[in-house]
């Protein structure tokens, strides 16, 4: 990172972090060294409580504790909207069954999906992601989702604005064939795949999804960058 900062060149972390606030995102990764700011990340709570102003959307939330204070802001009374985060312990049979019993009750129910990614990777292993979840709800209330984290074509442009570049002039890197190469190509931008994290041999053969190129970690990726400068 102080490399692509060093270089001149823009940087934007575009994350489906929905466990906590930009905020503590930020905390915990200048504690780890990174010299990051708020402003240099792009996350899906935010842009979720813009769509709800935007839109007069009172939300029911099935997030992560973690998160509320970022819909601080927010009328959460009478309910006409359901949010859903990466809510982990949150995610109880009776928590999405009163998400279930809202939508269900709704003359024009609303679901807002803070990402659809099918899982992700901690230091015990891969974990269930919000996508699973959210595919329940859709089934049970036979509703489409609106995601607003990654891969939706307006998070990745709310990211592009933060940069001020057009499309074709930005590379997205990432470990999610479909929330980040995926996401990334839909929007008009190139995109490297890392071959750590989540990345696993299989997305290799993705029946849709093409990486641009893939490389074996983040500094393969920057020398990849900074050679065609």
């Amino acid at each position: 990172l102080h490399r692509i900062k060093a270089s001149g060149l823009k940087l934007q972390l575009c994350t489906n972090e929905t466990q906590a606030t930009r905020e503590d995102f930020v905390r915990k990764l200048r504690a780890m060294g990174f010299d990051v700011s708020v402003a240099e990340v792009t996350a899906p709570a935010p842009a979720a409580c813009a769509l709800l102003k935007e839109r007069g959307l009172r939300p029911h939330l099935l997030v992560h504790h973690d998160l509320m204070p970022e819909f601080a802001e927010i009328d959460k009374t009478n309910p006409n909207c359901v949010v859903l985060g990466d809510a982990a312990e949150n995610f109880t049979y009776a928590n999405l069954n009163k998400a279930f019993q809202l939508l269900i009750g709704m003359e024009k129910p609303v679901l807002i999906s803070l990402g659809k990614g099918r899982y992700y990777k901690e230091t015990d292993g891969l974990k269930l992601d919000v996508g699973a979840y959210m595919k329940a709800l859709e089934y049970a209330c036979d509703i489409q989702a609106e995601v607003v984290g990654k891969p939706a074509k307006r998070f990745f442009e709310s990211a592009l604005a933060e940069l001020g570049v057009p499309p074709e002039q930005a590379i997205m890197i990432g470990d999610d064939i479909v929330s980040d190469v995926g996401g990334a190509q839909q929007c008009g931008m190139r995109a490297l795949q890392v071959r750590t994290g989540k990345y696993r041999p299989s997305d290799e053969n993705h029946p849709e999804v093409k990486p641009d190129a893939y490389v074996n970690n983040l500094a393969e990726a920057v020398d990849i960058i900074l050679q065609q400068l």
